[in-house]
């Protein structure tokens, strides 16, 4: 079973790195006191043993304050508290006059006659409040810094990911969509066309410079809107029409105030592509596509492609550009967004991609 947050705090805290640091400055301060007490007078084993008991009597104090502080740091890593500096300054307080008192107590285990005093004792506590007080900024000034490695870190690698995946998703779209056959074909259609039907040639050219215009600025931006988006797919589909003739139909559905939401680029052509490559193409006669968007809530948008293909049973698609689309969706709005698949009725798939909405005038 792991550690809860609460044990993990404390455990950052008290633990055997951080107790042989406090042994370690403990025996550094009975030595120095020993060597600047040490007259000459006793002999060499009477030092030694006055330096280890003055070594023990600081350990107490030093350990009492590292236990304190981990027992706040413990109750402050629980959810929902408050009042850190407060609890912070009684734990340095409390666990200087804790240790005073242990020593007070071990003393007498030596000397029953040793009496309290009020100055030694204010003097102690004052002393080790203040070196508790040291010790324990320097312990979060070190905690903040680490923190703050760790979360540059994390988004430098973030960002990293991101790029890759928005250039691997883009040279997959080069590849998949304005890839020479691509073109190649369309132009053979656009002459076959003027030949036969001069009008039906004239409106796939233009169907296929405005798939250009709309598709090659899209390789080159990091951000992209609806409204791009669906003006590209809508001329991908349309030149696709005109090849596929009856076996092809689509709609596009989406509310003109949604038309500036932003929206990764080549995310939707990616789904509209999956979906005429694994459930209409297979078809011998075809199918229909279905393009909506649409506000879930005050801060989401959904963007649905539906085909009515030949579905996920028969569909033999890798899935890596669904991946790959995934993956950034995740790397830009990380739990925020998802891609979802989902069965059609009566037959076909479903695609869904809901993400933060942004961009829109309300």
């Amino acid at each position: 079973m792991p550690p809860s947050s609460a044990q993990q705090a404390f455990l950052q805290v008290f633990n055997l790195r951080a107790i042989a640091a406090v042994f370690y400055f403990c025996c550094c301060v009975a030595l120095s006191r020993s060597l600047s007490w040490y007259g000459g007078d006793g002999t060499g084993l009477d030092w030694l043993f006055s330096a280890l008991r003055y070594t023990r009597q600081t350990t107490i104090t030093g350990l009492a304050l590292l236990l304190a502080v981990a027992l706040v740091e413990a109750w402050l890593a629980r959810p929902g508290r408050r009042w850190a500096i407060p609890l912070r300054s009684l734990a340095i307080v409390s666990g200087a006059m804790a240790g005073m008192f242990g020593r007070h107590l071990m003393a007498r285990t030596d000397d029953p006659s040793a009496e309290w005093k009020w100055s030694w004792a204010l003097s102690t506590t004052l002393l080790w409040t203040l070196l508790g007080g040291v010790a324990y900024a320097l312990l979060l000034t070190a905690r903040a810094e680490r923190q703050t490695r760790q979360q540059l870190l994390a988004t430098a690698r973030r960002h990293e990911t991101l790029q890759a995946q928005q250039l691997e998703a883009q040279l997959s779209a080069l590849n998949a969509q304005i890839e020479p056959h691509f073109l190649f074909n369309t132009l053979a259609n656009v002459k076959r066309l003027y030949e036969t039907a001069p009008e039906r040639g004239r409106d796939m050219l233009v169907s296929l410079i405005a798939y250009l215009r709309a598709a090659l600025p899209s390789m080159r931006r990091s951000e992209s809107t609806l409204g791009q988006e669906l003006e590209l797919v809508r001329s991908y589909l349309t030149i696709l029409q005109m090849r596929m003739g009856e076996r092809l139909a689509f709609e596009i559905e989406a509310e003109p105030a949604l038309l500036s939401a932003r929206l990764p680029p080549m995310v939707l052509p990616t789904l509209v592509e999956n979906a005429i490559k694994h459930g209409l193409s297979p078809l011998p006669e075809g199918g229909r596509i279905h393009i909506s968007a649409q506000q879930r809530s005050a801060d989401e948008l959904a963007v649905e492609v539906r085909d009515n293909g030949q579905g996920f049973a028969a569909s033999g698609g890798s899935g890596v550009g669904l991946a790959n689309t995934r993956a950034r969706l995740a790397a830009l709005f990380g739990p925020r967004a998802a891609l979802e698949l989902e069965a059609a009725e009566p037959r076909g798939v479903v695609a869904r991609v809901r993400l933060p909405l942004a961009g829109v005038q309300t």
